[in-house]
């Protein structure tokens, strides 16, 4: 699947008699009377080969605009060129999901001209000043204010996936942006009972140790990490009760056990 996304682009217009409707085919188009006969040679001569409900949506603009040309009593030649404007405002439209209504407009306006002056080979007086008034109003209240729903019909969704990594290396004792903060915690209570199997220590000595990974966690490098290793921060101090509480157990045990020489060797010596 592409997923590239086309930027809205300025289109040049240009002479469409003829373009996309023939001679023979606006024969055929101006014979049918009934809607289900004239969208089914709209669908063969426009090639509309769509799936539902993209396929009735289109068909039924082509039907309005047939019908619009008859209530203005147009000629095969204005009708042609007529639907082939909107057939090409409407690929103008399709041609990218991101926003491009004033190209389409503008598109449209500079089509209408081309149709409206006699200027050869760059455009030729097909339609009248008024005519061509009332084309364009006509292609804003059928088209152009529901410029959205044909555009989110006939393109696809855009949806962004946004994914941030660090790949800064930190200290393995401390509590890193991609480790739990409860990791953490545990690699620090764990050094906490190390420290305290062996000496025992004071409760300042402790609380030393405990703020020793904050002031040793390295400047960071964006707005975005310093938030972050700010909530780890603000995350630490609520279960930092936790962890005075379970170090004051140790230290307790510690305190409270009674002397047994049988582990130092030089004892039993």
């Amino acid at each position: 699947m592409d997923t590239k996304i086309k930027v809205p682009q300025a289109l040049k217009a240009k002479v469409m008699l003829w373009t996309d409707v023939s001679y023979h085919d606006m024969e055929e188009i101006s014979k049918m009377q009934s809607l289900p006969d004239l969208e089914s040679t709209l669908c063969r001569v426009l090639g509309v080969d769509l799936p539902e409900p993209k396929r009735g949506v289109l068909l039924e603009l082509y039907v309005h605009t047939v019908l619009f040309c008859r209530e203005q009593s147009f000629n095969k030649e204005q009708t042609s060129a007529l639907l082939s404007i909107i057939k090409s405002v409407h690929e103008a439209n399709i041609e990218t999901p991101l926003n491009n209504i004033e190209q389409c407009f503008k598109y449209c306006k500079e089509l209408l001209l081309c149709h409206s002056v006699r200027r050869p080979p760059f455009s030729i007086n097909l339609f009248s000043p008024e005519a061509a008034s009332c084309i364009l109003k006509y292609i804003y209240n059928s088209y152009v204010r529901h410029y959205k729903l044909y555009k989110y019909i006939f393109t696809p969704q855009v949806k962004l996936d946004l994914s941030l990594t660090y790949s800064e290396s930190q200290d393995q004792d401390e509590p890193t942006v991609e480790d739990p903060p409860a990791r953490g915690v545990e690699k620090m209570l764990e050094k906490e009972e190390d420290a305290q199997t062996n000496t025992d220590s004071s409760p300042q000595t402790q609380e030393t140790s405990i703020e020793e990974p904050d002031r040793a966690a390295p400047g960071s490098k964006s707005d975005l990490k310093a938030l972050i290793e700010k909530e780890i921060r603000e995350q630490m101090t609520r279960v930092s009760g936790q962890l005075d509480q379970r170090m004051k157990e140790i230290a307790d045990q510690h305190n409270g056990a009674p002397y047994s020489p049988e582990p130092n060797n030089k004892a039993k010596k």
